[in-house]
């Protein structure tokens, strides 16, 4: 089982070496390659970390579909005419014991448990230097404390794994899941021990497609005002949060707001000044989400020609917008309508279908627009990076860090308004406090991270850390246990230890 470990890691990285261009590795042949002959070298090490990052990109889309497709952004029947198939379930909130949504924890114990054994083989191994160790450990460590923190907020309760396994099966733990408390003070302990390894390390590397210390100090910030809020943290928490921010931003002075809010998503942008860590794509290596973004947010360019581009005032041109999508989850056009025509980022994350009636341009449906790829043998190829933290979430988390503090968050708010209303920017029409809505801090915070964050899988997971009555106010939610998810029978069968969500 050592040696499929190992092979299985190996074949991972080789598929991601595509992505990043500059590594090279030298392998033996697969009968050779077993966990008492593998962690032999520094390159040896620096593709397995490689292979856990591959790994991770394939759980990019659960990621998405954890945290955002439950929330108030999709809804509507498709406008070119195909079936939801299923996953109007997500935004009705209608998940069961027989349509979970995810299954198999979304297949994340198969990387911890890599991550686990690249930790314990880090910590025993005498060929990397001091400076190469800390740094790998670093990455290992904020990885599994991210891993661990979305599984909390998605199942609560989540079985605690941190040694290696001898096998990729999560029923062959035969475990019974911790309590979110529990849950929680790995998440922090792993944090912790994340940002001692990094110790004044701030680079980044391939282009920041792999985990940093700025990455573990944002997720540091995101869990600590999750547990403020949702944990009994209050202000102590909150102050841990505005720190690790400030932490960023004082030791990696060339983060920074793009200019124009289209361009941090750009293919050609990849790795820009905004973006602290990213899952990378690449054009003929990795599409976006695996596939599953065009074969569930854009539509099909057979149709999509029928409707009118209502900017252009024609047609949309499907020679450009040749998109060979299949439409599940439609952007809702309440959504739509919720951004100002003077923000940049409602075309810049949505494009409106339209239908010419009576001389009038009708919005007939909406889909994702935030990425938007390349156009390469005649169609149209989604190889954006997904963003998992970028400069504006900083911003916005620091404001929101500081709301909680009694501090003054208008020059964060601020930032991010005057990028997204570009040349439209007027402080007395657009900025904070002036817009309506913007008494109430903590709420104008949670507006601007709907409109700067559609798309990026936020959502569902700010309005839980909100609460409850936010999570109701906004969505289908009606019950507790609608809060978090139901595990598979599958995954309930095979390890008895595992009890089913309540409610569920």
């Amino acid at each position: 089982m050592k040696k499929l470990i190992i092979l299985l890691i190996i074949a991972a990285n080789l598929i991601f070496l595509g992505a990043c261009n500059k590594m090279t590795l030298d392998l033996a042949p697969d009968s050779s390659i077993t966990d008492g002959n593998f962690w032999k070298s520094p390159e040896q090490f620096n593709s397995f970390i490689i292979g856990i990052h591959s790994r991770f990109r394939t759980h990019a889309y659960n990621f998405f579909v954890m945290g955002e497709l439950r929330s108030d952004i999709y809804g509507d029947s498709p406008f070119g005419g195909e079936a939801t198939q299923g996953v109007e379930r997500f935004w009705f909130n209608t998940l069961n014991s027989e349509n979970v949504g995810i299954s198999n924890y979304g297949g994340f114990y198969q990387n911890i448990n890599q991550i686990n054994l690249f930790i314990s083989k880090t910590l025993s191994t005498s060929v990397l230097t001091s400076a190469d160790k800390n740094y790998y450990l670093g990455q290992a460590y904020g990885l599994r404390a991210f891993y661990y923190f979305q599984m909390m907020k998605t199942w609560g309760k989540v079985i605690i794994q941190t040694v290696p396994s001898q096998s990729f099966d999560l029923n062959n733990l035969a475990k019974a899941s911790s309590s979110t408390t529990d849950v929680m003070a790995l998440v922090k302990k792993d944090i912790d021990s994340s940002t001692v390894h990094f110790s004044n390390d701030y680079t980044f590397k391939e282009t920041k497609s792999l985990w940093s210390k700025a990455a573990t100090l944002m997720l540091k910030s995101e869990a600590y005002l999750w547990s403020s809020k949702q944990m009994g943290g209050g202000v102590a928490d909150a102050t841990i949060a505005k720190a690790a921010l400030t932490e960023v931003q004082t030791n990696i002075p060339t983060l920074s707001l793009m200019p124009n809010f289209k361009d941090v998503f750009a293919y050609a942008q990849k790795g820009n000044k905004e973006i602290i860590f990213a899952v990378r794509d690449q054009l003929n290596e990795y599409d976006l989400f695996g596939g599953n973004f065009a074969g569930t947010f854009l539509p099909q360019g057979s149709y999509l020609g029928n409707f009118y581009d209502s900017i252009a005032a024609t047609k949309i041109n499907t020679s450009v917008e040749n998109l060979a999508g299949l439409l599940r989850a439609p952007v809702k056009i309440n959504t739509f309508w919720r951004f100002s025509n003077a923000d940049t980022r409602k075309l810049g994350t949505m494009k409106g279908a339209y239908n010419l009636i009576g001389g009038k341009y009708v919005l007939a449906g909406c889909y994702l627009y935030k990425y938007q790829g390349v156009n390469d043998g005649g169609s149209r190829k989604i190889v954006d990076d997904y963003p998992i933290y970028r400069y504006a979430d900083l911003l916005l988390m620091l404001a929101e860090a500081k709301n909680i503090l009694g501090e003054d968050p208008t020059t964060e708010i601020n930032l991010v308004r005057q990028r997204a209303y570009g040349s439209n920017y007027s402080a007395a029409k657009y900025g904070f406090p002036n817009q309506t809505g913007d008494n109430i801090v903590a709420d104008a915070i949670l507006k601007e991270r709907f409109f700067e964050f559609l798309g990026e899988g936020k959502r569902w997971y700010d309005l839980l850390r909100y609460g409850k009555n936010y999570v109701v106010k906004y969505t289908t939610v009606t019950q507790d246990y609608q809060l978090l998810w139901p595990i598979d029978k599958t995954t309930l069968t095979n390890n008895k230890l595992l009890i089913q969500t309540p409610g569920y």
